[in-house]
């Protein structure tokens, strides 16, 4: 299958590592977020804050349906996909699964600035301790995944070079 799922909690890695990928491969880099915020007309924040989170989810796997479709492509998605059993089996059917994880501490590195941006972390309160609920609440899906790459201290450019090599010794498989 030409197609490539990124997936993995926010902050690790994902719309970084995608397009590098994705040039890498020849492939087209699909954001899914941006492709929900197109459709909908609006940021994510704004979505959850007018619709509530289950329209949002609604929204993910609709546009997850129709990027499935397409050919030749790295779709990196939101990190809460994975939360949908049809999600995960979708992306499964239709390529191959790679999930970037970091450890809490990173995430909370690399997200700190964007908690308003962020709506499952926008809560208040302290922000390593929901990311480490969020992360335990999740990682069962994630571990459903073709492989799994932990990019704490990682270059993104080394990420990026993982993930190719392992679709494509996927794409060796098929």
């Amino acid at each position: 299958m030409t197609r490539l799922f990124l997936t993995g909690f926010m902050g690790t890695g994902k719309s970084a590592v995608g397009p590098l990928a994705a040039r890498s491969l020849g492939y087209e880099y699909i954001d899914l977020d941006k492709v929900i915020e197109r459709a909908a007309g609006m940021p994510i924040p704004k979505i959850f804050e007018t619709e509530g989170e289950a329209s949002f989810r609604a929204r993910e796997t609709d546009a997850l349906r129709q990027m499935a479709q397409r050919d030749q492509c790295v779709i990196a998605t939101g990190g809460g996909v994975v939360l949908s059993k049809e999600n995960r089996d979708l992306m499964a059917a239709s390529g191959h699964v790679v999930c970037l994880s970091a450890s809490a501490a990173a995430i909370v590195r690399r997200t700190r600035r964007q908690r308003a941006a962020r709506p499952v972390l926008d809560t208040g309160g302290d922000l390593l301790a929901r990311i480490q609920a969020l992360l335990a609440e999740r990682e069962a899906y994630y571990r459903e995944c073709h492989h799994l790459i932990d990019t704490t201290g990682r270059p993104v450019d080394d990420v990026a070079r993982e993930v190719v090599r392992l679709h494509r010794e996927q794409e060796w498989k098929r």
